[in-house]
């Protein structure tokens, strides 16, 4: 770990989640070298971290791997000022959701490989889900690297390029639909007559415990929704009211929506 030189290019929020989980890691902060648009932000994630924040030229020459995790809307821009300018034997990461890696090979030198990344911000407590996809000039040998970098942050998979998009709606984006599911319930407990923290403990708890279960038991989650299910009982009444209010349905919704986002923001930045 550590032998190559990592730049994290454009470190906001999710740039800082990698450079974070790298040092819990045991990354030598010494091997991060990070860009930001802000003098002030550099300041503040070298004070924090420890790590030498640089310019995007200075970066692309001295770092191995370069970590795009610019906002989509933003890469074109940076490409333009440096793409050209990188240097053969570079491995280029990118971050940007829904740009996908010909966006990238075509404003960069022949041969640099891209490996497409989703990662989501669990990232911070360790249990991100990484996605891994080659682009054209990608080997095994960049995928298993890419994957050295990921792999501390939580679990890594890797997928067909193809299937990004959804990638990017299902997980992605995934930590707000539980998010927002929990606020509702949390709420729910306050209408029952709970107080507010007594009814965040509950379903926190019972969203964590409920997680490990389907991923340490094996079990379909039909199966395990169906041990909580007695006939005639209070999980039956609560399932059909989610029914009936088209709750499978709008989630069906939803993450098409998002994946259709995803397209669309490909599409404008083309």
């Amino acid at each position: 770990m550590g032998n190559h030189m990592i730049a994290v290019i454009g470190a906001g929020k999710l740039g800082e989640l990698v450079l974070s989980g790298l040092l819990r890691a045991g990354w030598p902060p010494g091997q991060l070298i990070a860009t930001t648009r802000r003098p002030e932000r550099a300041a503040e994630l070298a004070e924090r971290y420890g790590i030498r924040p640089t310019l995007n030229l200075t970066a692309v020459t001295q770092a191995d791997v370069l970590l795009v995790a610019v906002k989509p809307q933003d890469a074109g821009r940076l490409l333009d000022e440096f793409g050209m300018k990188i240097p053969p034997g570079k491995l280029v990461v990118s971050l940007c959701a829904g740009l996908p890696t010909s966006f990238f090979t075509e404003r960069l030198p022949g041969g640099i490989p891209v490996v497409r990344v989703m990662t989501n911000t669990p990232a911070l407590v360790d249990q991100a889900m990484t996605v891994i996809s080659p682009g054209p000039y990608a080997t095994d040998e960049h995928l298993a690297l890419t994957e050295e970098i990921f792999q501390p942050l939580g679990k890594t998979m890797r997928v067909p390029e193809a299937q990004q998009d959804a990638v990017t709606a299902l997980s992605g984006s995934g930590p707000a639909y539980f998010y927002l599911l929990v606020e509702a319930m949390i709420d729910a407990g306050i209408l029952l007559g709970l107080p507010r923290q007594v009814a965040h403990e509950l379903i926190v708890q019972t969203a964590i415990g409920s997680a490990v279960m389907l991923r340490d038991s094996g079990e379909h989650p039909v199966k395990l929704r169906e041990a909580v299910t007695s006939p005639a009982g209070t999980t039956i009444s609560a399932i059909r009211e989610l029914e009936k209010h088209g709750v499978r349905a709008a989630l069906l919704a939803a993450l098409e929506a998002a994946r259709d986002r995803a397209r669309e923001i490909a599409a404008q930045s083309a």
